[in-house]
């Protein structure tokens, strides 16, 4: 279901050359300005069938000033940045925020979109849980006309806007640099396979393997809920094949973290045996023996953006049209991976 495109008076004040501020003051008939600029406005917004958002004026005449936030999880170093990002931004703004954590489960994120609502928060900032594959939650939200923003976890099933990272890119070069090292069997060991990031960075690094003359048919790729036991299960299962990979590549840290546990409690040399990557860069990628290779994600960039934008749009000052904001991010190389040559 799409909505049509609304005029804003974002795109009227830019074919004026006016302010935004001026266009709302012009359309409000405002005595402050001369008569000769309210009536450029006007014509220009009756030429480009600029129709009042009536549920965005009736939210500014009863809003709340409060924005909901729905992370994962609220001890993630990545998550944290993110909403250091978004509460930075909307206080700026003259908002506060509400924060729930779905703890990576579908039911929690669906009753902490209800409790949000209820609380009759002006709009919401939600990143998805691993357990979330069904979005008829977000769809009923998008139909309702209540405005939101996804980050980092996100779904393009619903047309609404999305702030993300290059994740694609970012695996490519996680997975470049493994196979410039010399190593040649790179596993990746991957989120739920119907996370937007898990299929976004596994298609990275099937770009990187690609270049270096490695079929799909001869990539390795494990799924794991992302839970420590799982990870350090998939990283025994790793050990015990008889053709083991000479590389692991994580889709988080937190996952490489549990992978390093395993390998140094086999005994195996990080990176002389077995090379190990991971992605988000979390603090204690750089403090634990071998310091891990990783990947920076501008997390607090991220928050910024996804609220600025929200706000953007409860203002008229950008469209309600879905837009794609995608961040670039920055390989690190560290101990883990870097062989001796």
């Amino acid at each position: 279901m799409k909505r049509g495109h609304q005029v804003t008076m974002k795109e009227i004040a830019k074919k004026l050359g006016l302010s935004v501020s001026t266009v709302s003051r012009a359309l409000k008939d405002s005595p402050e300005l001369h008569p000769e600029t309210k009536l450029k406005v006007v014509e220009m917004a009756k030429s480009m069938n600029y129709q009042p958002n009536l549920l965005a004026q009736s939210l500014r005449i009863s809003r709340s000033k409060v924005l909901g936030v729905i992370v994962p999880e609220l001890t993630s170093h990545f998550f944290s940045s993110n909403i250091s990002g978004i509460q930075d931004t909307a206080y700026k703004r003259g908002y506060n925020v509400m924060i729930c954590q779905s703890n990576e489960s579908y039911v929690q994120e669906i009753s902490n979109i209800k409790i949000l609502v209820a609380s009759q928060v002006d709009g919401l900032l939600i990143s998805l849980s691993r357990e979330t594959k069904n979005y008829q939650h977000l769809q009923d939200l998008y139909d309702r006309g209540i405005p939101f923003i996804m980050f980092d976890r996100v779904t393009e099933e619903i047309p609404v806007s999305r702030v993300t990272v290059d994740d694609a890119n970012g695996a490519y070069q996680v997975t470049k640099h493994l196979l410039e090292q010399g190593c040649k069997k790179v596993a990746f060991i991957s989120g739920p396979q119907d996370l937007y990031i898990s299929k976004k960075r596994k298609e990275g690094y099937l770009k990187a393997l690609a270049e270096f003359g490695i079929t799909e048919a001869e990539s390795r790729v494990y799924i794991s809920d992302l839970k420590e036991e799982t990870n350090k299960q998939i990283a025994k299962q790793i050990l015990e094949e008889a053709d083991r990979a000479d590389a692991i590549f994580a889709m988080i840290d937190p996952l490489a973290i549990d992978v390093m546990l395993v390998l140094k409690e086999h005994g195996i040399r990080i990176p002389e045996d077995i090379a190990l990557a991971g992605f988000t860069n979390n603090p204690t990628s750089s403090v634990v023996e071998p310091s891990l290779t990783t990947v920076v994600q501008p997390g607090y960039e991220m928050g910024k953006i996804a609220a600025n934008h929200l706000l953007d749009q409860l203002d008229e000052i950008a469209s309600d049209d879905p837009q794609s904001f995608i961040l670039d991010t920055t390989l690190i190389a560290r101990n883990s991976t870097l062989k001796k040559k």
